[in-house]
Order: C-alpha cells, then structure tokens, then sequence
C-alpha cells in the first residue's frame, strides 16, 4: 500500500485542514500553560482540573458513547490488536535501549519502556481524533481507550516486578494492578454503558442533560489541565532519553501499528487510520504515575511527557498529511 500525498495544487487547502484539527487543540494547551506560568491560575488546582476530567467527565462521555455502540464495527481486532501489539513493541524496544545504551538498572529501563508505551488517548487522543475523523472514528477509538489503563497498567506492573532484583510477588501486582483497573472511574463509566447498550437503555431528561453537559466539558477543561501540568516538567540531564521514549512513541508505534494493520491484515486504510493516529498521541499522566509508584526514572518520564507533547504539535501534523485529514 502506497501512501498518497495531496497535490501540489490541493496542498495549501489540505494544510488548512489539517491546521483546522491540531490548532485548537494546541492553543488550548498552550493557553493553559501560559495561565498557570504567569499566575492567572493558580498550578495547585491543575491536578483538580484533570482530576474532575478523569473522574467526571470522561466517564460520563465514555458512559453515553457505550450506550449506542455498534458493537460489529468498535471492536475490530484488526485495529485493536496492531494498536496494542506496537505498544508492547515500544515498551520491549525502550526498555532494552535504556538497558544497554543508557546503561540502566533493570527497574529503571522497564520504567523508561513504559514512558515509551503508555499514550495519552484520553486527554490527548479524544480532541484530536473528534476534531480530525468526527463521530465515524469514536466507537473504534473508544474501544481501544476502554481496554487502554487496564492492559497497558497490568502489563507494565508485571513485567516490573519482573526485572527489578528488590520487587514482590508478580501475584501481588497483579492484583493490585487488576484492583485499581476495577476502581477506574473511566473503566466504570465504560462498563455501565456497555450494560446499559445491552438492556437498551434510552437517556432522557435530567439524566440525558446531566452527563451531556458532564461529556461537553472534557476537551477545554483536559487540554487547559494539560497544558497546565506542563509547568512540572523541566528538561535536565535525561532530555536523550526522554528523546528517545518520545520517538517511540510518537512515530514507531503508529508505523508498527500501519504495518500491521494494512499490509499484514489487510484492512481498509481509512478505518486503519482510526488506530493509527491514536497510537500517535504523546504521553500520558499515567507514565508519571508509574514511575513515582516504583521510583524508577521519574526524571526520564516527566520529561517525555513534555517533550513528547510538545513534538506532537509537529508529528500528528505529519500523521495527518500521511493519513488523510
């Protein structure tokens, strides 16, 4: 399969496009930056705005969109699987180049594989993909963001416990792992929306209007939050590395994932780029998380989260033209 590039004559029109897409949602974060950088906001209610994201609203847009899901056409494992099979591919790769590169102890290249892999499709992913594919790419997209934390979070508790020499049992973080997937509040609002599609439940009145004004608020108020959170983040000594987990992420993931999904499988390269561009997104909260819950590489996954949003503004952009806007 051949990518096809707009003409020379269509080319200011379909940069225009693709402009369109990315550039409210980098102003957003950059207006949330700027706040918090000259005090128009205070950097203490950052975690609150993300908070109220992850817990409230995300949910609730999860919950509606659950609701009137196609199931035959969302969980494609054609799209699905080569999504996470370059998650596992970058984690394996960063983990393995932080080991015998950057001559890291094992719990700290785990760390850094799971900067490379853990994208974030949420605050991130769900703006750009709305704005860049409309409601057409958001059951597929949704459906990939449902398994997302518990896989990815599972997997990198298990391969942690794995390397480094001072951890506990495997059984305890899997467990713990499975624990807090079950506590997600995103994971609940996607579970009760998939039991309310299996009943045929209809929203109306208060409780339609209720989680439709919670849903409408979850792109200014995560990529305000986001940009905000910015502010933590400093690159130091580690900017190779974070380099490194940042290209990762933002480009060998969604070629291993095209790779699999249009030559290997076969599948139509306009729904193939629903799973694309989403394993394009730049890093999530949760690789930070990560690394302060084992203390491993902290410094290294606070600075791919900001370099690798910060390049994303550059790489979606070229994702974009590759992959049709």
């Amino acid at each position: 399969m051949s990518f096809e590039f707009p003409s020379r004559i269509g080319f200011p029109s379909f940069m225009l496009s693709v402009l369109n897409v990315i550039a409210p949602v980098f102003i957003l974060i950059g207006l949330g930056y700027l706040a918090v950088r000259v005090r128009f906001y205070p950097q203490e209610g950052v975690r609150g705005l993300i908070a109220y994201v992850n817990n409230f609203a995300t949910p609730c847009l999860l919950f509606r969109a659950m609701l009137d899901v196609d199931f035959s056409t969302a969980f494609n494992i054609t799209i699905i699987g080569p999504f996470y099979i370059g998650a596992v591919a970058v984690l394996t790769i960063g983990a393995l180049t932080a080991h015998h590169l950057f001559k890291r102890r094992p719990g700290e290249s785990v760390s850094i594989g799971f900067s490379a892999m853990f994208t974030n499709t949420v605050l991130v992913g769900i703006p750009i993909m709305q704005r860049a594919y409309g409601d057409e790419a958001m059951p597929i997209v949704y459906s990939i963001i449902g398994l997302h934390a518990p896989i990815l979070m599972t997997l990198g508790m298990f391969v942690m416990e794995l390397a480094r020499r001072d951890g506990g049992k495997v059984s305890g973080a899997l467990w713990q792992g499975l624990r807090k997937s079950l506590a997600n509040p995103i994971l609940i609002g996607i579970a009760l929306g998939l039991v309310g599609n299996l009943f045929g439940l209809q929203l109306s009145g208060l409780p339609d209007e209720v989680t439709l004004l919670l849903a409408s608020t979850v792109m200014p108020v995560a990529l305000f939050g986001l940009g905000g959170a910015l502010n933590e983040y400093r690159l130091g000594d580690t900017w190779v590395a974070a380099l490194m987990t940042s290209g990762l992420q933002l480009i060998v993931h969604p070629a291993i994932a095209w790779v699999v999904m249009v030559p290997i499988l076969g599948v139509d390269p306009h729904i193939a780029r629903y799973g694309v561009l989403l394993a394009a997104m730049p890093a999530g909260i949760n690789v930070y998380i990560f690394a302060t819950f084992y203390n491993r590489a902290m410094d290294v996954a606070a600075n791919t989260i900001l370099l690798s949003t910060v390049l994303s503004l550059f790489t979606i952009t070229g994702w974009l033209l590759i992959l049709g806007a």
